[in-house]
């Protein structure tokens, strides 16, 4: 274990069950008090990657390491113990619709802590005024924006001050003003509290902007490259080119593999029939 690797992906292969191999032989490193940010086109295997770090899976070969403990999925109590360590914004948000703002971001401190009502009711407030929403602790989700949303589950996920945080899309679905808001905000939370910052984004804007490593992954959850926000935009390797900039045509293609149109509509035996 690398002493400035607070996660370490060694040799991680993993597959869903009757499915097609995900993330193959993938090794990486997530450094301690770092903003990281791992970039890719939907479906390369990114929200696996966290979902693994979380031990909701375990992998199929390989291991991932949490500040020298290598994850054990069977292991309940050391789930839980590595949990309280880390935060997580889901890409969906997952509020809990049927409580108010407040009671979402106190749900982790009541459910993990043994802290009385008085000190849980002042560090809510505390985390939803980091997110600019004390003054919206007592409305109900349904009555609050996608983008308030989206920053009550930030509130939450650093309710119990974590090492970790792990972040799944969170500019998705947001306005520019929001959007550019979130990116201050994750960036400003892991320099104000010393955390670990692990992003999972296909928003290259907003991660070159707040990153000090940025990791570039393509279909099969293989690492096309690495480097900083600066080497990346400079690159010369067109499928990194064609990701940061945008570009419609290059080595990444639009569509999913699948057999020729001819074989799935029945052009030829159309044609032979006539």
């Amino acid at each position: 274990m690398s002493a400035s690797a607070l996660i370490e992906i060694d040799n991680v292969t993993f597959g869903y069950d009757g499915g097609r191999t995900i993330l193959k032989d993938l090794n990486l490193r997530f450094l301690r008090g770092k903003v990281t940010s791992v970039l890719g086109n939907s479906g390369c295997g990114k929200t696996t990657l966290l979902r693994l770090i979380g031990g909701v899976h375990a992998p199929d070969q390989g291991r991932v390491v949490f500040d020298g403990e290598v994850i054990n999925t069977h292991d309940r109590a050391q789930l839980y113990r590595l949990r309280r360590r880390l935060g997580m914004l889901f890409q969906f948000g997952a509020l809990f619709t049927d409580l108010t703002v407040f009671d979402n971001v106190a749900f982790p401190l009541r459910e993990m802590t043994d802290l009385p009502e008085s000190m849980i009711r002042d560090l809510v407030l505390m985390k939803l005024n980091a997110v600019g929403l004390r003054g919206a602790a007592q409305l109900r989700i349904s009555e609050v924006s996608g983008g308030m949303a989206r920053r009550i589950a930030l509130a939450r996920a650093i309710a119990l001050d974590p090492e970790l945080i792990m972040y799944d899309e969170p500019f998705a679905g947001l306005d520019l003003i929001s959007m550019g808001v979130a990116a201050q905000l994750i960036r400003t939370l892991n320099d104000v509290t010393g955390a670990t910052t692990l992003l999972i984004s296909h928003d290259v804007p907003e991660c070159m902007a707040i990153s000090d490593w940025v990791v570039l992954m393509a279909e099969g959850g293989r690492v096309v490259a690495q480097g900083t926000p600066a080497d990346m935009m400079a690159s010369t390797d067109p499928e990194v080119r064609q990701f940061v900039r945008g570009e419609p045509d290059g080595p990444v293609k639009f569509h999913y593999p699948a057999p020729s149109t001819a074989q799935d509509f029945g052009v030829a035996g159309r044609g032979a029939a006539r």
